[in-house]
């Protein structure tokens, strides 16, 4: 284990030297005889040195420039949760040099996403964090990145083997395990359970593809199979007429609904449909805090939700970056996220803003 506590005083003292050659040679920078530089190398190596990195990182010059391509909140209000994250760590790391340059997309349209993607890539930065959430327009620019030799994070969904440095919020498929067995928990037998996807096309989103594979799997891997049909259907609220009448007809052709698992933040679009046609007997799981599922929670209509901290995936996102860039440190490949479990009764606990971002060692 390397020792943050020895002094350069402490091996100057030891090698019979100056202070100012001990530094010298640390740093590499002007000439120390041979013989000299041998016996201080020996010495910092017999003393598990390391220089205090916050303090040379204080104490550098050097800029670095950051880049984050994220969905703009003001097209869906969960990318506020990241935003948040991804600004507080800013604030934390801009003494070490350390600049953010933000490129919003609406994630509803793919053009826009490459459009910001080319500007970013473009622009140059010397580490981006993205959200991928179009995973075909996503691959090309990993491959320009990597033969740049631009590290970068990704934080909401993971693209395995995309050779990112880090992969920062909740394991996928387990969060569809965790909704499954939630699900199953007073699910009558021989019953149906919906499957639904809104704002997506799933054959482009990679996570939601997990989240319903682990989901399925929770049934499989415990033999409940053929105790429950899992149905699956895909939504779009930009015309919230046919999005009702659409939901409606599925309810009603469906036999025997008992749960809807919604894979995405929209749950409460659910939920609103079955507070307004009265019905009480189907039991809703979705994701995310936002205002509009919260309501709902509280009043009964979401069951559940899970929370996937999307403050703490921007927040770590940008850790995971300046870590690597400006102390050399290695890095998680995968930073999971813990899955929290939300009902009505511990809701409030979640949304007093007393998220634990990190240990608030800035090293981590």
């Amino acid at each position: 284990m390397k020792n943050t506590n020895v002094r350069i005083k402490d091996i100057a003292e030891r090698a019979q030297v100056s202070v100012g050659t001990v530094d010298r040679v640390i740093h590499n920078r002007g000439r120390v005889a041979p013989d000299v530089e041998e016996r201080v190398l020996r010495i910092l190596r017999d003393m598990n040195y390391e220089p205090n990195l916050l303090a040379r990182a204080l104490g550098s010059k050097k800029k670095y420039r950051i880049a984050a391509l994220i969905p703009d909140p003001d097209y869906d209000p969960y990318w506020h949760g990241p935003m948040e994250g991804l600004e507080k760590a800013e604030a934390a790391v801009m003494q070490y040099g350390v600049s953010i340059k933000q490129y919003l997309f609406n994630p509803y349209t793919v053009g826009s996403y490459v459009h910001r993607a080319k500007q970013l890539t473009a622009a140059g930065a010397d580490g981006i964090l993205v959200a991928p959430i179009f995973y075909r327009e996503t691959l090309p620019f990993f491959e320009e990145w990597k033969a740049k030799n631009i590290p970068f994070v990704l934080f909401n969904t993971q693209i395995p083997d995309s050779g990112a440095l880090s992969y920062v919020g909740q394991d996928s498929y387990q969060s569809g395990m965790l909704a499954g067995g939630i699900i199953h928990y007073g699910q009558y037998p021989q019953s149906t359970i919906l499957v639904a996807h809104i704002d997506e096309e799933i054959s482009n989103a990679a996570h939601l593809i997990k989240k319903e594979q682990g989901f399925r799997d929770y049934f499989k891997q415990n033999g409940l199979e053929e105790q429950y049909k899992i149905m699956r259907t895909q939504l779009n609220r930009s015309d919230l007429p046919n999005f009702a009448d659409k939901l409606s007809g599925i309810i009603e052709s469906i036999h025997n609904l008992q749960s809807i698992y919604v894979t995405t933040s929209k749950a409460h679009s659910i939920a609103a449909y079955l507070e307004q046609n009265n019905i009480n007997h189907i039991k809703l799981i979705g994701y995310d805090l936002l205002p509009q599922n919260l309501e709902y929670l509280n009043k009964g209509r979401i069951n559940f939700l899970i929370n996937q901290n999307p403050k703490g995936q921007g927040y770590w996102g940008i850790y995971q970056l300046v870590n690597h860039l400006v102390f050399k440190k290695e890095v998680q490949a995968l930073k999971y996220l813990p899955l929290d479990m939300i009902s009505k009764e511990n809701a409030a606990y979640y949304t007093k803003d007393i998220m634990i971002y990190a240990d608030h060692n800035l090293i981590a």
